[in-house]
């Protein structure tokens, strides 16, 4: 580096226009050394200045003066050295530090550079300001003789002696010019060169590789939070469909339970009981639910006639779900499992058969004292058993479900686990039932109603295409 920097360095000391007289003595040693200083076969910076006679000639004169010296003298220091841009030399091994010190330097000599040419450029405007001047002043003393006008785009040399116009520019300043436009060159030759790198200095393409992982970072936020704001909106929207589809499913049943009433004439007086609730296909999404639901129960009894038309399982005839237990009460018969009643998740195996296709009257029973439970079907006592969720006490503010189980409080049934048939007279008492009530109540010969929950036309609602239609349990038990 430090050789490049001796190879392109010449110390400009200044050039401006002389404000005093300088010794001739000084002038001359400064012409000497400068001459002495450069080869003489090309004029290099020393053909740059010439002698001090002919700076002097080359500006105007005053009259019985001394001609002052326009320019000072520039000495240049030529030290042997190779560009890098040859690849050749010391410097060619330069490493990165060293070529962006190199590259620091070009800059500053390049800004030096500018600097002098600006100046050269004030010093021309400020010589031909003076000849102008000069000129007009001689041409106020005397008149110059006439003189045949100069060929197109060519200026009248001065004669020697006089106060005529200098030429457009002195060769010495062409000289400063070109030495400035050539090492101008240099600094540009030099600054195109491709930069080094080690393991240490990130690359271009590194860097824009950077640049281009943060872009694409950026794209991924904001697609991963459009996404999210997608999904928000879908789950809305799929909330309010669900809505509206319950809705729809409650006017749809309204109005075929009226098309009904008018198909079949003007009713008849008949019972608010007198009525069963038909599912005809197992699936998901019909069912019935009692809009009353139950207290806080330490015992109870629960009878309903079942007419099961599934092929496989009875399914669920009835689950009862409160907000921290979904499996409080459920009757349930599941593929080939046998019929079980849940208190609280705990399970008791009922004998009872009801896969015949025909009206059973079926009754379950407990107390949470030592868990004791019985079942009952069509009057007569089947099974009994003790420890089931023992000292339990049934939780209140539940809901009621006919024809599905509940996995969550009144949602999320399963098709597999679905009740296909239809079943009535669904009633709950807040005590265990003595076994002749509940024979009363399967041959019909006892009106006995639930004193917590009745079965009431106005009590029951249903869903998804379950419907509603006349029931006499007497007269249908009968045609079974």
């Amino acid at each position: 580096m430090l050789a490049f920097l001796g190879a392109i360095i010449c110390i400009i000391a200044s050039v401006h226009p002389a404000g005093t007289a300088a010794p001739a003595a000084a002038a001359a040693d400064n012409d000497s050394a400068a001459a002495a200083l450069l080869p003489a076969a090309d004029k290099g910076l020393g053909a740059l200045h010439g002698p001090a006679e002919a700076l002097a000639s080359a500006g105007p004169r005053l009259p019985g003066g001394p001609p002052p010296p326009l320019f000072s003298r520039f000495v240049c220091t030529p030290l042997s050295a190779e560009c890098p841009a040859t690849g050749t030399g010391p410097a060619a091994a330069a490493g990165p530090e060293e070529l962006l010190a190199l590259r620091s330097a070009a800059a500053q000599l390049r800004r030096t550079a500018l600097e002098q040419k600006e100046r050269i450029r004030m010093d021309q405007e400020t010589i031909r300001e003076l000849t102008g001047k000069l000129s007009r002043c001689e041409g106020g003393l005397r008149t110059p003789p006439a003189a045949a006008p100069p060929a197109a785009g060519l200026r009248a040399a001065p004669r020697p002696g006089t106060m005529g116009h200098p030429p457009a520019e002195p060769p010495a300043v062409r000289e400063l010019e070109e030495a400035v436009r050539t090492l101008q060159d240099r600094i540009d030759r030099i600054e195109e060169l491709p930069p080094r790198t080690n393991g240490s200095a990130p690359t271009a393409p590194a860097l824009t590789r950077d640049a281009l992982h943060t872009k694409m970072e950026q794209l991924e936020e904001q697609l991963l939070s459009k996404i999210l704001t997608l999904q928000k909106e879908r789950q809305a929207a799929s909330t309010d469909r669900s809505q509206q589809q319950h809705d729809i499913e409650k006017e749809l049943n309204s109005l075929q339970n009226r098309v009904t009433e008018l198909e079949h004439g003007p009713p008849g007086y008949s019972p608010p009981d007198a009525f069963k609730v038909t599912i005809p296909v197992q699936n998901n999404y019909m069912y019935a639910r009692m809009k009353k639901s139950l207290p806080e129960l330490y015992a109870f009894t629960i009878c309903m006639w079942l007419k099961s038309k599934a092929l496989a399982g009875l399914g669920t005839p009835f689950s009862y779900s409160v907000p921290s237990q979904a499996n409080e009460i459920v009757l349930l018969e599941w593929g080939s499992n046998p019929l079980e009643l849940l208190i609280n998740d705990k399970v008791a195996q009922l004998p009872l058969s009801l896969k015949d296709k025909a009206w059973h009257h079926v009754c379950v029973a407990w107390t949470t004292r030592d868990g004791k439970w019985s079942a009952y079907q069509d009057g007569e006592q089947r099974g009994a058993g003790e420890n089931l969720a023992s000292w339990h006490a049934i939780k209140p503010q539940g809901v009621v479900i006919l024809g599905q189980e509940q996995d969550t409080l009144g949602g999320r049934f399963d098709a597999t686990q679905a009740f296909v048939g239809e079943l009535a007279q669904f009633s709950v008492w807040d005590h265990m039932l003595a076994p002749a009530e509940i024979l009363g109540l399967a041959n019909c010969t006892s009106h006995l109603q639930g004193n917590v929950i009745q079965w009431d036309d106005q009590a029951v609602e249903v869903f998804g295409g379950a419907s509603k239609g006349d029931f006499a349990a007497c007269e249908e038990g009968r045609k079974a």
